[in-house]
């Protein structure tokens, strides 16, 4: 029995010992294939994984946003530019401590003039924190020591706890150095550790010289140069510009998505409105870049460029001049009776035969009800953004839809006097004329001729009193014609934002022959100047534009591109019914028809039309209209056989018709103005004087 057991016993130690030299022999090979392959990536990967390394240490920041092109008018002169302002920055120093970072505080702060009274008092308790960490450590109890260490609470928390037991007492210790001493902390230590932080714009001279010459002394702190942007002429034309955002605002949250798409950071200064918006990609510049190097400190990568420089369609000296001229007109205006409702005129001119428009502008008077205290404002965007009811305008057009459907033809007369309908007061032209034709119709601006074309192209033959049926499929055949002048769409204009027009949803048969005389629809001024230079230009409607060309950013004056014209549609027509209305158009300012008394002050050889609409006026916001009022429009073009210029007037709400029979005649005396203020500059040909 005994034999066996020892048997039994040196079998199992066999087996052991032959499972520990298999384990040996595993592990032995486990090691020899770990060694192996560290002997592989240190000979053979080593470079790619270094190369990694410097990756993912290796850190690039880009500098400061570059100067911004300049905006110049169509004749070079300068009306959006840079000016230099000296500005004090801060990036943290490799290795340096929190005391020397409280040292340098108190040494600058003496020296520079900062806005202290934006000191929080969470900035003050972090200071006096930094001050007397000891002391505030003492605040913690060791049950919370204790929940700490135990992970009941973290350290975020403990930390929190300490700002909080600061007292207001223990504040009230700090004296006015530590004070400023503290704000200036704040200033160093916000944001991420590696950013610059700007710690004053639009330094003094000498507190910039202090920096300079201190640097030594001032170790992360630097005297640098950036931009704003000025105005030689104040706020001129200030709403179609735009405005370029702050330093401190950087990109619009609302458009943050695109911005980043595009590889801007943050804190980047961009276009927020206007032609800045517009033109973003042309005038921003690109950021130098720089490698951060171990001790924080930065080497250049690739040098920062300025932005690309933009001129203008614009003559500012013709924009300058009809702005103040509104700003007269407004004030003038409102001395006379039952002007309670206007506050506001357009005004643009355009070159017809190729969109470049020449001066958009429009104020608009604000009047404080408490005190009675008005201000004129710039609403030079008025005419891309407000709309009008056009009035007898459009009859241009509204006479081409007479013709092409065929209802009229050249010469086709027509008796003007009141009609009746079915359940209706009785609609008429301002004055009966009698049979008039055509041309006629254009010339005393005929509404009755204009209703009798209207209910023939809906298929309903008038007689008194008779029951108004008809198709008002009509309404697309008006509006088809009336989109190829550019009323009711896009005129392409090169600009953020842009208002089409009201497009009524009603339909019947008298809101038809309302819209044919245009007072159905709404429209921009700037419309209503395409529309006009659209005739002028024998129906061929150009895409209007700011934007004359862009030059070179080294400030050579080279060229890069120039705009050239874009034609958006030609209006289907024979050539002989743009040529009648164009004719009808000059009756109206040269004989006795309702554009004599000056529009374009008596201009020889100039085409035009008035229109005067009924509107309405929501007096107090709230989306509903409270009361009537009588609106005044122009457009015209000069000279008639080979049109250089072309305007567009409106003066909305210049009579509210049941206060009396008193209607201002400022949109007469704008038009008037403005037209002698651009041959004051030009002559016939477009060529400045």
């Amino acid at each position: 029995m005994k034999k066996k057991k020892k048997n039994k016993n040196k079998i199992v130690l066999g087996k052991m010992t032959n499972r520990l030299k298999f384990l040996k022999g595993a592990l032995l090979f486990l090691f020899l294939v770990i060694f192996i392959r560290i002997g592989f990536l240190i000979f053979f990967d080593g470079n790619y994984y270094a190369m990694l390394l410097d990756k993912k240490t290796d850190m690039t920041v880009y500098g400061d946003s570059t100067p911004r092109g300049r905006i110049y008018d169509r004749n070079y002169k300068v009306i959006v530019d840079n000016v230099v302002v000296k500005e004090i920055t801060y990036s943290k120093v490799k290795g340096v401590t929190k005391e020397e970072e409280i040292k340098l505080a108190y040494l600058l702060s003496e020296h520079l003039a900062l806005d202290y009274d934006n000191l929080l008092t969470r900035n003050l308790k972090e200071f006096y924190y930094a001050l007397n960490e000891e002391l505030v450590n003492s605040k913690i109890t060791d049950e919370e020591w204790e929940d700490y260490d135990n992970r009941k609470i973290t350290s975020s928390e403990i930390e929190e706890l300490k700002i909080e037991r600061i007292t207001d007492e223990e504040l009230k210790t700090l004296k006015e150095a530590d004070r400023k001493a503290a704000y200036l902390y704040y200033l160093m230590n916000r944001g991420y550790y590696y950013d610059e932080k700007s710690i004053k714009v639009e330094a003094t001279d000498e507190e910039y010289a202090y920096v300079v010459e201190n640097s030594q002394n001032l170790k992360g702190f630097k005297a640098t140069l950036d931009w704003e942007r000025v105005y030689p002429y104040g706020d001129v034309f200030s709403l179609v510009l735009g405005k370029v955002s702050s330093k401190e605002a950087g990109v619009p949250m609302e458009d943050k998505e695109y911005y980043l798409s595009l590889g801007y950071d943050l804190d980047d200064r961009v276009g927020i409105s206007g032609l800045e918006k517009e033109y973003e990609e042309v005038l921003s510049g690109t950021k130098a870049m720089y490698q951060v190097m171990d001790d924080n400190s930065l080497k250049i990568i690739k040098e920062g460029t300025k932005g690309n420089d933009i001129v203008l369609t614009i003559d500012i000296e013709v924009q300058k001049e009809i702005e103040e001229m509104l700003k007269q007109e407004l004030v003038k205006t409102k001395k006379e009776p039952n002007t309670e409702f206007y506050n506001r005129s357009f005004v643009v001119i355009t070159n017809p035969s190729n969109g470049e428009i020449i001066a958009m502008a429009g104020k608009q008077l604000f009047e404080e009800q408490k005190t009675g205290k008005t201000e004129i404002y710039d609403y030079s965007n008025g005419p891309i953004v407000s709309t009008v009811t056009p009035g007898s305008v459009v009859k241009g057009a509204s006479i081409l839809v007479g013709y092409n459907t065929g209802v009229i033809k050249i010469g086709t007369k027509l008796l003007d006097q009141c009609i009746k309908l079915y359940n209706t007061p009785a609609k008429c032209s301002w004055r009966t004329m009698g049979v008039i034709n055509d041309l006629e119709a254009i010339k005393y601006s005929s509404n009755v001729y204009q209703y009798k074309i209207a209910m023939m192209v809906g298929g309903f033959e008038y007689a008194y009193n008779k029951k108004l049926e008809m198709d008002l499929g009509a309404f697309n055949t008006y509006r088809n014609i009336f989109y190829q002048f550019g009323l009711g769409v896009s005129t392409g204009i090169d600009y953020p934002i842009e208002e089409t027009g009201y497009k009524g949803g009603s339909s019947n048969g008298e809101l038809l022959i309302n819209f044919s005389i245009g007072q159905y629809d709404t429209y921009t001024t700037l419309q209503l100047a395409q529309y006009i230079s659209t005739i002028a230009n024998d129906g061929k409607r150009m895409k209007v534009h700011f934007l004359k060309s862009v030059l070179k950013d080294d400030d050579s004056g080279e060229i890069l591109y120039n705009v050239d014209p874009v034609l958006l549609n030609e209006v289907v027509a024979e050539d002989k019914y743009i040529e009648r209305i164009q004719q009808g158009m000059w009756l109206v300012m040269n004989s006795d028809g309702t554009g004599q008394f000056g529009y374009m002050n008596y201009i020889k050889d100039s085409a035009g039309k008035t229109g005067t609409s009924e509107s309405f006026v929501d007096i107090d916001g709230d989306g509903v209209v409270d009361y009537e009022s009588i609106s005044n429009n122009f457009v015209g073009y000069a000279p008639f056989d080979n049109p250089t210029f072309a305007i567009a007037t409106s003066s909305p709400d210049v009579q509210n018709p049941n206060r009396g029979d008193f209607k201002s005649s400022v949109n007469l005396r704008v038009s008037k103005q403005a037209t002698s203020i651009y041959f004051k500059y030009y002559d016939t040909s477009g060529k400045r004087k």
